[in-house]
């Protein structure tokens, strides 16, 4: 059982990584309005992605692993934590906006993909990507005993 939920741990971060890559590819300045529809079920598919790392991730700290105290005493558990509530914080703001240009151009709007909105959103997903390469160091070094 505890070897099911750190593959479906991993399978989770994995498939997270995959989705947010795919944004940052798709989010560009050609940018189509047929691609926002993708956009959104993307970023659905990273919404589901990160429940289930986060959902696994407690079930390994709370039932398996090597248990909650090691975890909990070691200062880079919450750097790691840090890094994915700020990931999730600034992803608010691509989620929100691809939610606005979906509805403008459900509603038949034609100019609602402006080169700056883009570029914003893109510089957003990329800082994501940078600070979701520093979850794995931290996990990495946190697995092995290591802390600050």
């Amino acid at each position: 059982m505890e070897s099911l939920f750190a593959y479906l741990h991993f399978l989770s971060i994995l498939t997270l990584a995959g989705l947010l890559a795919a944004e940052f590819f798709l989010c560009s300045e050609h940018l189509e309005p047929g691609h926002v529809r993708m956009l959104v079920g993307i970023d659905i598919g990273y919404l589901v992605a990160a429940l289930a790392a986060l959902a696994t991730g407690l079930v390994r700290l709370l039932a398996f692993a090597k248990g909650a105290g090691f975890y909990l005493g070691n200062p880079l558990f919450y750097v790691k934590m840090a890094l994915f509530i700020a990931i999730g914080l600034i992803s608010v703001v691509p989620t929100l906006q691809f939610l606005r240009w979906n509805r403008a151009l459900r509603a038949g709007e034609t100019r609602v993909l402006s080169g700056k909105d883009i570029e914003r959103v893109r510089r957003l997903i990329a800082l994501e990507l940078l600070l979701f390469a520093l979850v794995p160091l931290a996990a990495v070094l946190m697995a092995r005993g290591i802390s600050p």
